[in-house]
């Protein structure tokens, strides 16, 4: 909030800024721990893990990780997949469907390909969920060898910044109101991930820059170095 603040042309510090938020009975979201609706499926797929638990990266598209949850509606459940560059927390693919089939996923990979372009030797990184473990995942995978994507059968067995993701947008968004439909709940995570989360939202884990602010810096810095 306080570099928000600076940004709007206020020069106030922490301890002003969290005065007057007290005096004004503001005060930031907080994370509710939830029950789970169900579990994962589980599959036995042996394929290495590239990451080992190591989820940083020195630049984009060396590291992406994927993850799926469920948000409710009156009318059912809505499944959004992200895909995340672990460079600058940016969802650079998402999808969103009514089922959990092997295509969500797909859908959400095949959006970060075309927006990324990714070089040879980027990883894509996912939990064992039986999506990500599907047959059809993996050839859909080797299929896109040429994109530079190493991720055909490559998983892992956790992954952090998607789950991320989805606790911040859950926090920020979900949890506030009741969604009668499936379509309104579609279109405001939209929103959210298209017009504030990218863009917008800032990440102390950033420096307080957004994602796509993040990225801007690092090419700059590159280009000054070059």
């Amino acid at each position: 909030m306080a570099a928000e603040v600076r940004d709007r042309g206020h020069d106030w510090n922490r301890k002003r800024v969290a005065r007057l938020m007290r005096l004004g009975s503001i005060e930031g979201v907080h994370r509710r721990r939830r029950g789970k609706y169900g579990r994962r499926s589980v599959s036995t797929a042996t394929a290495p893990d590239l990451v080992e638990r190591n989820f940083t990266a020195a630049a984009p598209n060396q590291l992406w990780v994927a993850d799926i949850s469920y948000l409710r509606s009156w009318e059912g459940f809505v499944y959004p997949a992200v895909v995340v560059d672990a460079f600058s927390r940016k969802v650079i693919g998402w999808a969103m469907a009514d089922h959990l089939r092997t295509e969500l996923v797909l859908d959400a990979v095949g959006m970060a390909i075309t927006t990324r372009k990714p070089p040879a030797g980027t990883v894509h990184h996912t939990d064992r969920g039986s999506q990500y473990t599907s047959y059809e995942f993996g050839r859909a995978l080797r299929a896109l060898r040429g994109t530079g994507l190493d991720g055909a059968g490559r998983l892992g067995v956790r992954q952090r910044d998607g789950r991320m993701v989805f606790a911040t947008l859950k926090t920020e968004l979900i949890y506030h109101r009741s969604w009668p439909t499936r379509h309104e709940l579609e279109m405001e995570v939209f929103s959210y991930l298209e017009g504030f989360y990218d863009t917008r939202r800032r990440h102390s884990r950033l420096g307080n820059l957004s994602p796509t602010d993040y990225e801007n810096v690092d090419l700059t810095r590159n280009e000054v170095s070059a």
